[in-house]
């Protein structure tokens, strides 16, 4: 899938100056081995938004983005995969069988390294503070999940998903629709395993998602200044 491909890329491009190398070729490793549903999900969104908006009046649009696209599509990513490793690592316990701890130490430090550099990419869009609830959200159903509170098992996938609705939304200065969130809680919904790999026709599904906006404001430029596309 083209979109795979240009998340995974952007991804290891946001990384490529993390140090030492053992760090940097085990984020490279985890991203190789990722399906990038969030980095897909943020690319055919703003995809599906771009190409709605061309059919809207002119002053549905708006200018561009500092952040690209690809980048955006990255910070996702990186945010879901650091946040996955924790919560692998949260049920796991691997310390307690690993005597050296060097595996685990090196687990924990690329999480945070991810989390840390998919913020940073997030940071000066119109995502940031989504991405704040998200690692927030995750906190909290962690904690919960610990103390034997009941936590749906998609909770994570659930708000990455919607972070990249978001994050590819707003590339064109868009706010995502409600058909675009509700598709996006379906999908976390439907898919299984810790690796989970996106349907098909994910980018028909959200261009129908984004075409069936029943209110022309939810492709109003947003009034967020981190933004768009093609700011100088």
């Amino acid at each position: 899938m083209e979109a795979a491909v240009r998340a995974r890329k952007a991804g290891r491009q946001a990384v490529r100056d993390v140090s030492p190398n053992p760090l940097r070729e085990l984020i490279y490793g985890l991203l190789d081995d990722s399906a990038m549903v969030p980095g897909v999900l943020t690319l055919t969104s703003a995809r599906a938004v771009e190409g709605a908006k061309a059919t809207r009046p002119p002053e549905a649009t708006s200018g561009g983005h500092a952040v690209s696209v690809e980048d955006r599509a990255a910070g996702v990513q990186l945010i879901y995969e650091g946040l996955r490793l924790t919560r692998a690592l949260a049920d796991e316990s691997p310390w307690e069988r690993e005597p050296p701890h060097t595996d685990s130490n090196m687990d924990i430090l690329a999480a945070d390294v991810m989390v840390a550099r998919g913020f940073s990419l997030l940071a000066r869009t119109e995502a940031a503070d989504k991405a704040v609830e998200t690692v927030q959200s995750f906190g909290r159903n962690e904690t919960d999940d610990q103390q034997g509170r009941p936590t749906s098992p998609h909770a994570l996938e659930t708000d990455v998903f919607e972070l990249a609705v978001v994050a590819g939304s707003t590339a064109f200065g868009a706010s995502p629709t409600d058909s675009l969130l509700a598709y996006a809680a379906d999908l976390a919904e439907s898919l299984d395993g810790d690796h989970p790999e996106p349907p098909e026709p994910v980018a028909e599904e959200v261009a129908q998602a984004v075409s069936d906006a029943p209110n022309p404001r939810q492709f109003a430029p947003t009034d967020d200044p981190r933004s768009s596309a093609t700011d100088p």
